[in-house]
């Protein structure tokens, strides 16, 4: 009889695996916890990566969310924009990441033109979540996408909304810039936020605006928001791992911090951002616009 039990503890076992996960001394991070952290109080810490190595040192250094970002094509491949990243590139990305990770949530962003009609962002999100291992993607919207996002959400895709500087529309903003600075636009993009949340977004991701912007749209919205050089003021941070750990090249961003200053390693520089972005010490007024 125990020749015979055993198999089917085995298979029970892996069944339900998400409840052993869910009381682990350090369950995955999902939607409804970073919905909580909105609620209480606490600072998301988000981080970009590429790889099952990086993964695994972020994931140990306590981050609660991890984005395979489009900007592989400028990080990794060299490319001067985000535009020449293909799907298949993310994907590729993301499941190596996915491989290192065990607690902070996965996010891929869709890369341009993955997502021009409903029935071709259904498709994509699909791949990236079943081929790439994502459990939320991200794509760069306005109100005019709310269309597509409501139709990902109804799904049951959960979606991130990116605002504020879109790197896949460089070309036909004139250039990396900071967004929001008109009143005209910063009203547009708190009524883009709005309606992306109706649509079904789950989280918003703010770039390039100035502080008090992003204040106003965190406040504004019920799901949590994201920034990088969103100023301090929104639910969470975001920044990519070169940037922590001081090895991108060249003139950086004014929202980038190294924080490899008095780490012993790469792991220390990680948990320093993580502290950071906790404590609400970074970004410091001297990264915010």
């Amino acid at each position: 009889m125990l020749m015979f039990a055993r198999p089917s503890f085995i298979l029970a076992t892996l069944m339900y695996k998400h409840l052993q996960e869910r009381y682990a001394p350090r369950p995955p991070v999902t939607v409804s916890t970073l919905n909580a952290m909105k609620t209480e109080g606490e600072k998301i810490a988000a981080i970009t990566a590429y790889d099952a190595s990086f993964a695994t040192l972020v994931d140990d250094a306590g981050v609660d969310l991890v984005l395979v970002g489009d900007s592989l094509g400028m990080v990794i491949q060299g490319h001067d924009t985000t535009v020449p990243v293909t799907l298949d590139d993310v994907i590729y990305h993301c499941r190596a990441v996915a491989k290192g990770l065990y607690r902070p949530f996965l996010v891929a962003d869709m890369p341009f033109m993955t997502y021009p009609s409903r029935e071709q962002a259904l498709e994509n999100a699909v791949r990236l979540m079943q081929e790439g291992g994502a459990k939320m993607v991200k794509l760069e919207a306005a109100a005019g996408q709310a269309e597509i996002l409501e139709f990902l959400a109804g799904h049951d895709i959960a979606v991130c909304a990116h605002l504020g500087l879109r790197p896949q529309s460089v070309h036909k903003a004139g250039g990396f810039r900071v967004q929001g600075r008109e009143e005209a636009a910063a009203e547009q993009m708190l009524r883009d936020a709005k309606a992306l949340e109706q649509a079904g977004a789950d989280l918003v991701l703010l770039e390039c605006i100035p502080a008090s912007l992003g204040a106003e749209i965190t406040r504004a919205l019920s799901v949590p928001v994201i920034g990088i050089g969103a100023g301090p003021d929104t639910d969470g941070q975001i920044l990519v791992l070169y940037d922590v750990l001081d090895i991108t090249s060249g003139r950086k961003p004014k929202f980038v911090k190294s924080f490899m200053a008095g780490a012993d390693s790469p792991l220390d520089a990680v948990k320093a951002y993580v502290e950071a972005v906790k404590t609400r010490t970074y970004p410091a007024p001297e990264h915010c616009f």
